[in-house]
């Protein structure tokens, strides 16, 4: 394994330098980046303490700095001690400018103002904490989205995810021997989407599950063969009431996300509307 120091410097939380320096490193076998982050770096007296930390542990600099004079100072401080800096938005805000014809207005943390779209993802992310689990299922027509599958087929994390997207989503646990609520059923606004799993893969987590509550991992909640039944009990359900199905056994938190927000998104297309949702 290659280790190696990352510097990661931002003028706002960091999110954006983090996601693309972890999109682009998962591509590299054998090496682990020993991680230094930097947030908020706005002044000369930031910059300057970032310098004395990259001196101290020499390596990688990627940074998202928008305001000319900060970055300058870091890049003139590693030309000088010939360390690699590299500005992740450089290329898109060029290309944007040219293509748009307009000067980028370079004010850091300008992503995270507290505009409508701000508060609309705030809004949503509240709905979705009181509408978990099947709570409140009597509202549902006041979701956007609602997911409907078995427990641990990751509905609550999945929920949180497209939240944070500016999307009401609340989500409802199938239930062996429980009928469906006739809210559910009626909902007519939502779009109700099924989350399944692979009966194996669901069966060891569950047992997974039962092993750290310090329960008999033989219940009937983590056989495999009652595991199996259930999914398929799930699967009809899905397909008598027409919902459309998404399979996470093989898929991250992120990627059912994106495939249940481009659902969501052609379901608005058919009923005439368009999504209001938050740039990833």
């Amino acid at each position: 394994m290659k280790n190696f120091h990352l510097h990661l410097v931002s003028d706002a939380t960091g999110e954006t330098v983090t996601s693309v320096a972890r999109a682009c490193l998962v591509q590299f076998e054998g090496v682990q980046p020993i991680q230094h982050n930097w947030w908020l770096v706005r002044t000369q007296g930031q910059v300057e303490r970032v310098i004395a930390g990259i001196e101290d542990n020499p390596g990688l600099v990627f940074f998202t700095l928008v305001d000319g004079a900060v970055r300058g100072l870091l890049e003139e401080a590693c030309r000088h001690r010939n360390i690699p800096c590299i500005s992740l938005l450089d290329p898109v805000m060029a290309g944007l400018s040219a293509f748009l014809n307009v000067e980028v207005s370079a004010l850091p943390g300008r992503q995270y103002q507290l505009d409508a779209e701000y508060f609309r993802r705030i809004d949503a992310m509240q709905f979705t904490l009181a509408h978990d689990d099947g709570q409140l299922i009597e509202l549902v027509d006041q979701a956007d989205v609602v997911l409907v599958g078995v427990s641990r087929s990751s509905k609550t994390p999945t929920s949180m995810y497209i939240a944070n997207r500016g999307i009401k989503c609340a989500n409802y646990p199938l239930v062996p021997g429980v009928p469906l609520p006739p809210e559910l059923e009626r909902a007519k606004k939502p779009l109700i989407v099924g989350l399944t799993k692979d009966p194996k893969s669901l069966s060891d987590i569950r047992r997974a599950r039962l092993r750290l509550l310090n329960q008999e991992e033989e219940a009937d909640y983590a056989q495999f063969e009652k595991v199996k039944e259930e999914v398929q009990q799930a699967r009809r359900i899905f397909s008598r009431l027409g919902w459309p199905v998404v399979d996470v056994t093989r898929r991250s938190i992120e990627e059912a996300s994106a495939t249940i927000i481009q659902l969501y998104e052609r379901h608005l297309e058919k009923r005439g509307l368009k999504a209001e949702t938050t740039p990833s």
